[in-house]
């Protein structure tokens, strides 16, 4: 059988929000190889979608790395954070209070997903959930003392299908999700 890669060492070059390493990797025939990875925790993210209204809420936000790269720097979103607490869906909860001002009961689990395997330590927990107008119980838009100029968006679930089809929704966690949710409750996104 032959001898699986492992890790060699791993050297920090950079410690802040986001941790950069090098890692060396022996392969399997020897070698010794070199991988850049990037390490800023596990992260939730969550679809609130209204079923009796057939609505779902996002947000708007600047995504400053996107800007660097050549793209526009606001995406349309789902809800999303860093894990700071130990259960995935109590951070999923507090993101959406947060960043949309809803309250959030029962969370349906679609995946623990790794977002860049190649580069990344990054697995984004993600969920569905359902809310009612009154469970929107705040503007929401984040917190002050974290700089996020966010805009809540309650838009149609058609709207957002139509984002879907023509290519408008790009960010891939909020893809995945609204995929999700149109795989799981199509008759949410007729007219």
């Amino acid at each position: 059988m032959e001898t699986p890669p492992r890790i060699v060492s791993i050297r920090p070059v950079h410690e802040g929000w986001a941790s950069f390493s090098i890692a060396t990797i022996r392969l399997p025939d020897g070698r010794e190889i070199n991988r850049e990875i990037e390490d800023h925790g596990r992260a939730v993210a969550v679809l609130p979608f209204d079923p009796l209204r057939k609505l779902c809420l996002l947000v708007i936000q600047p995504r400053f790395a996107a800007m660097v790269a050549g793209s526009d720097a606001l995406f349309v979103e789902a809800p999303a954070g860093r894990l700071d607490e130990d259960d995935p869906a109590a951070c999923a909860r507090r993101e959406a209070m947060e960043e949309c001002g809803v309250r959030l009961a029962a969370l349906e689990h679609v995946v623990d997903a790794w977002t860049m395997p190649g580069v990344s330590t990054e697995r984004i927990d993600l969920y569905l959930a359902e809310y009612g107008a009154s469970d929107r119980v705040t503007s929401g838009g984040g917190l002050a003392h974290e700089d996020e100029d966010i805009e809540v968006v309650e838009m149609p679930l058609a709207e957002l299908a139509g984002l879907m089809d023509s290519g408008g929704l790009v960010d891939m966690k909020t893809l995945v999700l609204a995929l999700a949710l149109r795989a799981r409750r199509p008759d949410l996104f007729a007219p």
